[in-house]
């Protein structure tokens, strides 16, 4: 490559000086190497940029020269590794590398994937929740190969632990690492530390049979943790995987490192402090056994989010945190962007404080991750549209900071340096041309977080009057939001709206107040929009029929970025939605009409997806597309044409791998890196968490291979896999496939061909063999999701519920070869054509197609009401307003005809799959 290219590229990095510094000493150490680099004009690239940005990295890389090939081939793959993908990938490199330390090991590993990740992060091609989720499964697999590796060995010094079964019977006995903090809601950070916590099932003692002897339960798991926490945390000349917190774990320092889960439940429901208790907000389970972390949270989850106390406490206890951390931590080195004021603890505290004062009687709001906590509690109007805005950008903006400062040189730090050379390099690296337009957003950010903490914690003088005051510590006055917030956040949204000039008269007050009594779930949604209050439906206006595609497609052709065509069908989807819900909520619409438009409205936003995938790509590839052989498949709800109020939307992706792509270069982009690629963009422009919200959670889990296959499949290798290696439970899955997206000939192809093999096959089989996996599956998920829970009727996946229908009709479409045919793939139409056909007896006919009528409709009104839930509510009112809704008398009558149609629902489906 000539020296003038390579001065291009460097010229434009944010520190040119070491990149030059990197290639010199490349070329001194490693000369066939840096020859090779020059030859790759990406990874040339990309090496310079990972320089540029963290001398940490370039140290990383001039250590092991290995990692130039390695970040060659993984540099592409852009999407989030999950612990599964990560586990496999430590496994081989523990076989490559089986003369090292454990803990060396350990920590070089982790070193090596940062190349990856912190690449991605640079490139700015991952959301910030993206990250931060993928360090943290990293710091997750490495905990579970540590877990795996100390147990193996305290096994063989004092064999298993055991101890007693419900029945008295002999078990090992089960440990879980919790995680706390950043790592416990998945928003870690490069040079966090981890903050942990221990738990085992109960006492008893080992078998025994190692060479060591037995010792009890306590001594063992105490000594697992031990050796978990020196695998993972003790220093080495490479330094250590991490530095670990055991700080927080019950009675603190001289508590001890594991505890059962009885003496942790009795703790947290006992002693523990509300700061204590304010940690178990951001907790789960990340290695082992985490079914034991669940039972432990559902024991101690009501003390957590507590109805016994007032709202004004719960945002005191939070301050006083607060104001503990604020006096320890004053430092004069330079605006900390974690605990300055208006800086990362302050917004992750104000969604803490809310979730704690709101969530013992809201459910919704027990979310752990910071954004989505925010995004939560603005729903529910306990933060106003411009203070969530805000401060999820905030957020976003300060913790990229954090990771530019830490990455540097791999340091906990998170002090924005004085100096001004130094802070111009991180203006650079935040990608600002002027230091002056970096610090000036920086304190936009920190001002408006600071002013919502101020606001929610009474500081600010201009607090919102929709608050009551209420006597803090030591006499201090703090203002807080009442106990029954969404109608003061409704006048609030109305105010808001009506000093931009919209005429707020009784009647619309009227619907207001309406639409907070039947839909708390959409009264919050608009107080924080209060521009869809304009759209609530009048008694003279019908509802209007949208071209949502055509509505789309503008929004996103008058908007050049990638970032401003996301937020646009965001803003437009939202309008559409609440349209449809407000509609129907005023008499408007009928409930099969509303699934009607909710389908539609899905269809137009994969179709605008696909739109903004093939123009994204076309920008990164720097080339025009014009053919785009990419097809988008719909199941559940999408490929029945019953789209619901929260539903996902569970798809399949293919591409033609028969039409050659004419505007890449065959080495360089292969069709399955290229629609690798799309699928990424695809879910990002679906899915991604922006300040204007997501649209749809994206489910590509049922893709042919599961997590172990590819994003997207070529359509030849997809028909294949059913012609070939498809399992029954797959088969029970794609009945209902249909083409909803992207190229539709290709779609129309692959769904129409795929349930064609479908149904040959299963023609084919072992009647007695399709029943009986499609009882496995249905019991597996009845156990997996009902069972365990049994204080709340599972209207889904409970005995009698919506899923023992939906088995019952595929079974017998699949036994007795009846595809779904025509625009009607209803499940009461299916199962009418089943009775017609003579594969359903009139009483099973009768039984499951009124039981799931009925079903669907109090599952419609549920999402309807309080949103997305499979759980009866236990409140009598909400179920009160349900079954208005549903024309029944009162809760009693609901829940009485409930249990009916459940027994006759269970008995069918016992006659059609074990008679």
């Amino acid at each position: 490559m000539p020296e003038t290219t390579i001065e291009n590229l460097i010229q434009n990095l944010p520190d040119a000086d070491s990149a030059k510094r990197f290639l010199a000493e490349l070329a001194e150490r490693y000369p066939a190497e840096r020859q090779r680099l020059e030859r790759n004009a990406g990874l040339l690239a990309d090496v310079l940029t990972l320089v540029s940005f963290s001398p940490l990295l370039a140290t990383t890389l001039l250590q092991h020269k290995s990692y130039f090939a390695w970040l060659d081939r993984q540099r592409r793959a852009a999407s989030v590794r999950s612990k599964e993908d990560l586990l496999e990938s430590l496994a081989r490199f523990e076989m490559t590398h089986s003369t090292l330390e454990p803990n060396v090991m350990l920590s070089r590993f982790r070193r090596r994937e940062l190349l990856r990740i912190y690449l991605q992060d640079v490139r700015n091609l991952e959301t910030i929740a993206e990250i931060t989720e993928e360090i943290s499964n990293l710091a997750d697999a490495i905990l579970e190969h540590a877990l795996r590796l100390a147990r193996q060995e305290l096994d063989n010094r004092y064999g298993p632990p055991l101890e007693a079964d419900d029945k008295g019977r002999s078990a090992e006995a089960r440990f879980c690492v919790v995680a706390l903090g950043k790592l416990g809601s998945l928003e870690l950070n490069y040079a966090s530390d981890i903050d942990l916590l221990f738990l085992y099932s109960s006492e008893g003692n080992t078998s025994g049979t190692g060479s060591r002897g037995s010792v009890t339960n306590r001594e063992y798991f105490v000594k697992l943790a031990e050796q978990i926490i020196k695998l993972v945390g003790q220093q080495t000349g490479e330094g250590a995987a991490y530095r670990v917190d055991m700080r927080l774990r019950p009675h603190g320092r001289v508590g001890a490192l594991a505890i059962s889960v009885g003496e942790a439940v009795a703790y947290y429901l006992g002693a523990a402090k509300p700061w204590e208790r304010q940690v178990l907000i951001r907790s789960r389970g990340c290695a082992g056994d985490v079914d034991l972390y669940r039972i432990f949270e559902e024991r101690v989850e009501r003390r957590v989010y507590s109805n016994g106390g007032t709202i004004a406490e719960a945002l005191r206890n939070v301050r006083q945190s607060k104001d503990k951390i604020n006096f320890e931590k004053r430092s004069n080195d330079g605006f900390n962007v974690k605990l300055g004021i208006g800086g990362i603890r302050e917004i992750e505290f104000i969604a803490q404080a809310l979730q704690l004062a709101y969530g013992g009687k809201d459910e919704w709001l027990r979310t752990p991750h910071t954004l989505i906590s925010l995004s939560r509690i603005a729903d529910r109007g306990l933060l106003t549209e411009s203070e969530h805005t805000a401060l999820a950008s905030a957020y976003t903006f300060l913790r990229r900071l954090e990771h530019r400062i830490q990455m540097e040189h791999g340091l906990q730090t998170h002090c924005v340096p004085n100096d001004p050379e130094r802070r111009t390099l991180i203006a650079k690296r935040m990608y600002f041309a002027r230091l002056e337009d970096f610090d000036e957003s920086l304190e936009k950010h920190a001002e408006a977080a600071s002013r919502a903490f101020k606001r929610i914690f009474g500081i600010d003088e201009d607090a919102d009057p929709a608050t009551e005051p209420a006597v803090g510590s030591e006499g201090t006055t703090i203002r807080l939001r009442t106990e029954a917030p969404l109608e003061p956040a409704l006048g609030a949204a109305l105010s808001s709206l009506e000093k931009s000039g919209y005429d707020a008269d009784a009647a619309a007050r009227r619907k207001l107040a309406e639409l907070a009594s039947a839909s708390p779930h959409f009264a919050g949604f608009v107080a924080a929009n209060p521009g869809l209050i304009e759209i609530l439906p009048n008694a003279a206006k019908e509802f209007s029929v949208h071209d949502y595609a055509a509505a789309f497609q503008s929004g996103v052709d008058a908007e050049p970025t990638f970032a401003g065509r996301l937020a646009q069908i965001r803003r437009s989807h939202s309008r559409f939605m609440f349209e449809i819900a407000a509609s129907e909520l005023f008499g408007k619409l009928s409930m099969g009409d509303a699934k009607t438009h909710q389908t539609a409205l899905a269809e137009a936003s994969v179709a605008a997806a696909v739109s903004i995938v093939k123009e994204e790509l076309s920008r990164r590839i720097e080339r025009p597309i014009d053919d785009f052989p990419f097809a988008v498949l719909g199941l559940g709800k999408l490929g029945g044409n019953a789209m619901d109020y929260g539903s996902d939307l569970d798809l399949v992706l293919v591409y033609d791998d028969e039409s050659p792509l004419t505007y890449v270069e065959p080495e360089s982009l292969t069709p399955a890196v290229v629609f690798a690629k799309a699928v990424e963009l695809f879910v990002t422009t679906l899915s991604a968490m922006t300040r204007e919200g997501s649209l749809y959670r994206v489910d590509l889990r049922l893709r042919p291979d599961g997590k172990n296959g590819a994003p997207a499949t070529g359509v030849n290798s997809f028909l294949g896999y059913f012609e070939s290696r498809a399992s029954v439970w797959e088969w029970l899955a794609y009945v209902k496939l249909r083409a909803v997206g992207g190229d539709r000939d290709l779609a129309r192809r692959a769904a129409d061909r795929a349930r064609e093999i479908i149904h040959r096959r299963a023609s084919k089989a072992d009647p007695e063999e399709i029943r009986a996996e499609t009882l496995r599956v249905r019991e597996m998920l009845e156990f997996q999701k009902a069972r365990r829970n049994r204080r709340s009727i599972d209207i889904k996946y409970g005995e009698g519920g919506l899923l023992d229908v939906y088995f019952a009709m595929r079974f017998l479409q699949l036994r007795d070869n009846v595809p779904d045919e025509g625009a009607d793939r209803s499940t009461l139409h299916m199962l009418g054509t089943l009775h017609a056909g003579g594969c359903l007896t009139p009483r099973d006919f009768q039984a499951l197609a009124a039981g799931y009528a009925f079903l669907s409709e109090l599952d419609h009104y549920l999402r309807l009401t309080i949103g997305r839930a499979t759980k009866l509510p236990p409140a009598r009112e909400v179920l009160n307003r349900i079954a208005k809704m549903m024309k029944l008398r009162t809760a009693s009558e609901l829940r009485e005809r409930l249990a009916l149609h459940r027994m006759e629902i269970r008995s069918s489906f016992e006659s059609v799959l074990k008679s």
